[in-house]
Parts: C-alpha cells; structure tokens; sequence
C-alpha cells in the first residue's frame, strides 16, 4: 500500500506504508544513528515529530522488551529507506512494523531519505504529514503552513504524578520533562535515592522533599514553553546541586539570565563529537534538541562554558561560577549511542558530597 509524506514546502515523497494506517502532521527531523532505533522511537523528546532515519537498512535486529526509553512512544511518525520484515536477533520479540502498530505510529519506507535530509538541512526542519494517497496535496500543504506547532509537548510525556526509585545513597529529585529510562538507570548505578516528580513541581515542594541534589531531565520543545520550570529553577539554584540534562540545560541557561534560540535543524544522532574545555579532552556523545543556548547571552551571567560541539561550536555544557551547578546539552546516558560521558553522573555525586560537607542548609 502507497502512502506519502507532504511537506509545507511543497516537496511530496511517495513510498510504501508501515506502521499504523492514520494521518499524522509534526515535525520533520532526520536522526544520523546507524542503531538505536527503538531508543529513538520511544525517546519522549521526539514528540510530536516525525523522524527521519538516515541509515538504510532499519529494524534488523527487531524490538526487546528491555530497550524501551518509555512505555508509550510520542513519535508522530517515522521514515525509513528500507524495514526489515523479519529482524533476526535472538532478543527480538517483533518486527519494527509490529511495534508501530501496536502504538499506533504511521510509517513510511522506501523513500529517498537522503534527499529528504538535504532538504531538511537547507531549509530547515519543516512540518510534515504522513498520508494515504488520496489527499489533496494542495490542500494538505496549505493547512501545513497554517499549523501552529503545539507547546505543550512536555505536559504529554512529563509523569502525572511522583513515585520513588529507593537507592541507598543520597537521595536526588528528578523533574521529569519527559525523562529517558537511561537516565533514570544511571542514578541507580549511582545507588541514589530517586523521587521523580512531575514538570510543573514547584521549588517548594521540591525543597520539601529535603533533596541532596537535582537532575533535571532532557523534554521536548521549546524551553521558554515551560515558564513555571525556569522559576523553579530559580528557586531552588544555590540551595541544593543542580545536574541538566538537555531542556534541564537550557532551563538553567534562562534561569541564570541567558537565552535560547532553535536551530536549523538541531543535533540528533549518537555520534556528535564534544570538546571539554576544561581537560581538552574530546568525546562522542549521543543528542537530540532542536534549541540551543544563545553564546552571547552568558556575558552577563554566572555561568561559564565548559563543553563545546566540534562541529558547529554551540555550547554544549556549562557551570555555575558561584553555585552548585551544571548542566550538558548532550545525552551523558546514551540510550542508544557512546557512554564517554557517563562519568557527569560521578561528577554529579561528586558535587553533592562536597555540597553536603560543606554543611549549606536549605534557604
């Protein structure tokens, strides 16, 4: 069965359906990853987007129980060269197709999926629909233009209610904005003692819950969309060690008085390299954001570049001159890509432990 993916453009590729058979609009983005397909798929900051894989051969080795990043994916929708129709690996419980299905995600395959990303890179991320034959192209790109990107992606994925990880080291609070499961498994590694709280979580009730630390979470969207985080932030900066990850990181860039802008196309892959500026050294890193911090707009902060894209020189990571705090753009839990930078969780545990031997008390 045809289907085709419309851009706002104009452009229409034409390609075999997969997946669940609905019509879904959202974002077109392209992820470079060669593997990871179930993590990208069922990454909460990919909602309301339609991803792009720019490898070929997609769903070889099929779908696991244990690779999940969350429960219900928020894709909406997904573009492939070519989908295995029997994956052979001796995890794999079904096929790529199968899981569409069931989370009922449309799909498309066989399209030129490098030309799609040079038109994504030229122009930027454009909207999309992902459609049965007979809709009017016309029609479909008019109403395109016309779409108004939702805002509210991070209140979707963001958990409705708090629950505990029990660990026996110190006990972290992660805001959740839409978490990856590896994040939430690295403070395990670490033996924190999790509680997990919703996006909209208030300073004083995060402060309540007498934490060692805070991690915020990687989300989808716009940061400058969840206003009531960037003043809990503000809240809770200098009074408990702060760790982002992602939107976290943009969240405490405007916190501490800097900006965000989006990109063209934003960074999504696992194989974007990183420089420390503090050790020199480099790292491959695993990303996805369409946002970045504005350079410029630190000048009159207190924070201080520490970790840079070697491709395109955007901040990548920062740290509070005068505070206990840090954050990173890129993904330190993988899931899927390198682990070169999980050791920010021991940086993380680190902080708390001076934190707390310094004996600061709760404001």
């Amino acid at each position: 069965m045809k289907r085709q993916l419309i851009l706002e453009n104009g452009e229409v590729f034409i390609g075999k359906a997969i997946g669940a058979k609905c019509t879904n609009d959202g974002e077109v983005v392209f992820n470079t990853g060669m593997t990871g397909y179930q993590e990208i798929l069922s990454d909460p900051s990919y909602c309301g987007q339609i991803v792009t894989l720019t490898y070929p051969l997609i769903g070889n080795y099929g779908i696991n129980r244990d690779d999940f990043e969350s429960i219900n994916p928020a894709v909406a929708g997904l573009i492939v060269k070519q989908s295995a129709d029997v994956p052979s690996h001796w995890r794999s419980e079904m096929s790529l197709d199968q899981l569409l299905q069931n989370k009922n995600i449309p799909g498309l395959e066989g399209i030129d999926t490098r030309r799609l990303t040079k038109i994504i890179r030229v122009h930027g991320t454009l909207k999309g629909r992902i459609c049965d034959m007979d809709i009017d192209v016309n029609e479909a790109v008019q109403e395109l233009k016309q779409t108004v990107l939702p805002t509210d992606q991070v209140s979707k994925v963001s958990t409705k209610a708090s629950y505990t990880s029990p660990g026996n080291g110190p006990r972290v609070v992660l805001v959740d904005f839409g978490a990856k499961k590896g994040i939430l498994r690295d403070c395990i590694k670490q033996q924190f003692d999790v509680v997990v709280v919703p996006h909209h979580t208030t300073a004083e009730e995060i402060l309540r819950l007498q934490p060692d630390g805070v991690l915020l979470s990687n989300g989808p969207g716009n940061p400058k969309d969840v206003p009531h985080a960037i003043e809990m932030v503000k809240g809770i900066l200098g009074k408990v060690p702060i760790f982002g990850i992602c939107l976290g990181h943009q969240l405490l860039a405007l916190a501490c008085g800097g900006d965000t802008e989006k990109m063209r196309f934003g960074h999504r892959g696992s194989n974007h390299p990183v420089k420390d500026l503090t050790t020199g050294k480099f790292m491959m890193t695993s990303q996805n954001h369409s946002f970045t911090v504005r350079p410029e707009s630190l000048k009159d902060t207190d924070l201080k570049v520490t970790h840079i894209a070697v491709n395109d020189g955007t901040i990548e990571g920062m740290r509070h001159t005068k505070y206990s705090a840090f954050s990173v753009q890129f993904h330190p839990e993988a899931s899927p890509g390198p682990e070169d930078s999980s050791i920010l969780f021991d940086q993380f545990l680190l902080d708390i432990k001076t934190f707390k031997k310094a004996g600061i008390q709760y404001a």
